[in-house]
């Protein structure tokens, strides 16, 4: 699970867009969905570009998938969607709001092509649902 920047402010940041639940909260809830699962998870949240990319570096050969909300970076990072190209772990971008019901810049994805699906605008169910659909395609290759 590969969180982008801000989503740490998750609770207190325009509560009206993402929801009043922290990233904490989400953390726990979609962590007990992976155990019902049967399928092991760690996590990372980073605001920062480089530590982003190492993150997604670093599934290569270590991880059969990953759940993404790059956050900002959906929307600006090539260097983002050249580490997932680069890397070919399948994913799933999720986001917390409908970034196509936001404003013209939040519409493009520059990952949304390259995952396995995009689940957005489900708040913080987003995650529980990419989590599944991304177990499902794992478990049916």
């Amino acid at each position: 699970m590969l969180n982008g920047p801000n989503l740490n402010l998750l609770g207190e940041r325009e509560p009206e867009l993402y929801g009043s639940t922290s990233l904490a909260e989400i953390e726990r809830a979609t962590r007990e969905s992976a155990r019902a699962l049967g399928v092991k998870c760690s996590w990372v949240q980073t605001n920062h570009e480089g530590q982003f990319v190492d993150a997604i570096q670093g599934l290569k050969g270590k991880a059969d998938g990953a759940l993404i909300n790059a956050a900002a970076f959906t929307h600006t990072s090539l260097a983002v969607r050249d580490a997932l190209l680069a890397v070919r772990v399948p994913f799933v971008e999720v986001h917390l709001s409908n970034i196509f019901a936001r404003e013209p810049e939040r519409r493009r994805s520059l990952l949304a092509d390259l995952a396995v699906g995009v689940v957005t605008g489900f708040g913080a169910d987003s995650y529980r649902l990419g989590l599944e659909g991304l177990v499902a395609h794992i478990k049916s290759r």
